[in-house]
């Protein structure tokens, strides 16, 4: 993985490309290059590095209609110009590039090496160009078939073969591939956001299916040579979206901008006659969905996290067994799938392929899911058919803000819908909508308090280490603000439930060691600050996250949060924790949008 872009048509392929792989930039990379067809044959650069190095050593007259390009994110072989995608055959007649994993490249290697196959990476993906170019026909199209049929594993990818120019062959297996639809032109991407410029018309490619791309339109089969039918969608994206604009970082943009995507989550979706939620996109009956017993719901990374939130929502409101747990682990130890439970599969992007992964098996076995997505058309939207779009708009920095705490609002609502269902009060839903009502204008209000906590990540960003505790949903909250602050700010940072501490990691407090408590005004207020006095009794240094202006005990930091409903009071909490976060991240110079080593979405195991 992680970008893939390319282009078939009339005008020159490589600014196109370059501004492709320029919009691709926000998923996490470490290297970048390009392939363009030319009259002698296929030419590649690429090299380590930013994108902008890569177009910087870019010949000043280098042009061609048709081409592929790719920005890496390393799997197999270190970030070097040699492991940079696009990659050749021996012969360089078939460029590829891929983003996925290839299992079984270490045994295709060697029996490609025993026939005198010289390689020039450590990648996987080259071991699909030279299995290409070693197919004896004179159809790319064949040829790519006749390798996939040879490997195991996950891709997205599109082959160019010098003997056939105007032609690009593009093929996917649990790893996105769209074509862009143009004027006698046709584009090529892995995301949505490199097509938006030029195209709103768009075909997701499925899993198992091939498609040859020439500039007078596309053909669609299987891998089993079979006809496949696909219907163009309109892509939501608009291009302005996915600027900065006026903000130093997208990570800062998509904060401040989570009030509106709070409202586009909502919008058409309270019914307030009858104090209840319409959730149109479930296609489920209420005798349908009354007749589950338990909900589980699946995600990765802060999908996850979102999910523990929400299944204690569903929980309290609906009174339905709900819990919530890692899509990655998942579909290995063989789970259960049971008539009466409602899977849930969270993820932003609609193609995090551990999650994909587990749609697949509870659809194998039968079971019931819907998705929680926010891009429309995504493939984990499709597996799944029915659920709830967030409407966030897109996000582009790799940590998840904004589409975090719609993924919230989106269990709100899913929570209301069941409870009203079930014992929930006319009086209690509306409460429950009034304070819906005012929760964009108080995460406006938290929002606009970026001084302050700037003011704390100063004090505190020479710390090398913080822990996060909390209770309950406290918990949860402390769990996305560990990872939020250890994904942008590399200051290692680690959550447990506060009862938790006295069973270990109290041997790691010390005055050099950060610890956040998030201390909300509940029933549980008492114990979380006998939690505080415990810290405090070994210096070691605490951070308070609650609902009142001073606490009954001493703390180094206070960050005030007001009370809005016991269901909302967590996504009020998110806030400080994403700016905390982001401002220790100025400090102490890190890259932002694109944290080392991470991508927006993970479409390999």
């Amino acid at each position: 993985m992680c970008g893939i872009v390319g282009y078939v048509g009339h005008q020159n392929a490589v600014p196109i490309l370059v501004e492709g792989l320029h919009r691709l930039e926000y998923r996490g990379y470490d290297s970048a290059g390009l392939a363009v067809q030319r009259k002698h044959g296929i030419v590649v650069h690429k090299r380590r590095g930013k994108v902008r190095e890569m177009e910087a050593c870019l010949p000043k007259r280098f042009s061609g209609v048709v081409g592929v390009g790719h920005t890496r994110w390393a799997t197999h072989g270190e970030p070097n110009d040699a492991n940079a995608h696009p990659h050749t055959d021996a012969s360089g007649r078939i460029a590829v590039v891929h983003n996925g994993i290839i299992e079984n490249a270490h045994e295709l290697r060697a029996q490609l090496a025993a026939r005198g196959v010289v390689f020039a990476s450590d990648t996987d993906t080259e071991v699909l160009a030279q299995l290409i170019g070693s197919v004896e026909t004179d159809s790319l199209e064949d040829a790519v078939r006749s390798a996939l049929r040879a490997i195991t594993g996950t891709y997205g990818i599109a082959v160019m073969d010098a003997r056939h120019p105007g032609q690009i062959v593009v093929a996917r297996n649990g790893s996105a591939v769209i074509l862009g639809i143009g004027d006698k032109e046709m584009f090529i991407a892995s995301d949505a956001s490199a097509l938006v410029r030029h195209t709103q018309q768009a075909i997701y490619l499925d899993d198992g299916e091939i498609a040859v791309v020439e500039a007078r339109g596309y053909r669609v089969t299987t891998l089993d040579a079979l006809p496949s039918t696909k219907q163009p969608i309109r892509l939501e994206l608009v291009d302005e979206q996915l600027s900065k604009g006026a903000y130093s970082h997208f990570m800062l943009k998509e904060i401040h901008e989570q009030p509106e995507a709070v409202r586009g989550t909502l919008r058409g979706r309270l019914d307030r006659r009858f104090a209840t939620a319409r959730l149109d996109g479930l296609n489920l009956t209420a005798r349908e969905l009354l007749r589950f017993r338990r909900i589980k719901i699946l995600g990765c990374g802060s999908a996850c996290i979102s999910g523990l939130l929400g299944a204690r929502m569903i929980e309290r409101l609906s009174r339905i067994p709900c819990d919530a747990e890692s899509a990655a682990e998942f579909r290995y130890r063989n789970p259960v799938i049971e008539d009466d439970t409602l899977y849930v599969a969270v993820s932003q992007s609609g193609e995090t392929f551990d999650t994909l992964a587990a749609v697949d098996e509870i659809k194998r076995k039968g079971g019931a899911i819907i998705g929680i997505v926010n891009v429309v058309g995504s493939t984990i939207a499709r597996a799944c058919g029915r659920g709830v779009y967030l409407h966030a708009g897109p996000e582009i920095a790799v940590v998840s803000t904004k589409t975090f705490v719609s993924t919230l609002i989106a269990f709100v609502l899913l929570a209301l819908h069941l409870g009203r269902m079930k014992d929930v009060s006319a009086g209690a839903g509306r409460r429950l909508i009034e304070a819906l009502d005012r929760l964009p204008e108080l995460l406006a209000a938290l929002i606009a308090n970026q001084d302050a906590v700037a003011v704390l990540a100063k004090k505190y960003a020479h710390f090398t280490n913080a822990y996060f505790v909390g209770r309950n949903e406290g918990y949860a909250v402390a769990m996305e603000g560990a990872l939020k602050l250890k994904e942008v700010s590399y200051l290692h940072a680690e959550s447990y439930p506060a009862s938790e501490l006295k069973h270990g990691p109290l041997a790691l407090i010390s005055p050099e060691t950060l610890t956040v408590v998030i201390i909300p005004s509940d029933d549980l207020f008492e114990k979380n600050i006998a939690t505080i006095e415990e810290i405090r009794a070994r210096r070691g240094p605490v951070l308070a996250l609650g609902q009142v202006a001073r606490l009954p005990v001493a703390v180094d930091g206070l960050i005030e949060v007001p009370q809005l409903h016991e269901l909302l009071d967590p996504l009020l909490m998110l806030i400080p924790l994403q700016l905390f976060a982001y401002q220790i991240a100025i400090e102490r110079g890190c890259d932002i949008d694109q944290p080392r080593n991470l991508a927006k979405s993970v479409t390999v195991e």
